[in-house]
């Protein structure tokens, strides 16, 4: 009966043994399947936000592809608009040489014209100043 007041057979500390490691094993499963609920409550976070951040990313890409677009754009009606003012520049350059040309000739002329006056004035005095 000493077996069965304070010592506990070999069979009995086995089962008691497989107890103990029972609600170990238990209590760590419990654990591990609390961190995996964890763990998927992340990457499905992780996974949202990486869509969200994926569909964020998509848009600057586009929104940077359509600057690249608008700026192409820009350039090449700034460089048609810009040989476009320096072909007028040039119309307009050589109507200004052309008028200043025609000034010039208009001056020789006004010089030429005041000469003669000039000339038939002093004539016109000598004439004067001979039938005096």
């Amino acid at each position: 009966m000493s077996k069965y007041d304070g010592e506990l057979t070999q069979r009995e500390q086995e089962l008691l043994k497989m107890r103990r490691d029972s609600d170990t094993k238990a209590a760590e499963l419990a654990k591990m399947e609390k961190m995996l609920q964890q763990t998927k409550n992340l990457l499905d976070k992780k996974t949202g936000s990486g869509s969200e951040s994926m569909e964020y990313q998509e848009n600057m890409v586009e929104d940077l592809e359509e600057k690249v677009r608008s700026s192409r754009r820009y350039r090449r009606n700034s460089l048609h608009h810009t040989q476009m003012l320096e072909s007028q520049m040039k119309t307009v350059k050589g109507e200004l040489v052309g008028t200043l040309d025609h000034l010039q000739e208009l001056r020789n002329v006004l010089r030429r014209s005041q000469q003669k006056a000039e000339e038939r004035k002093a004539t016109m005095e000598k004439l004067a100043a001979g039938l005096r």
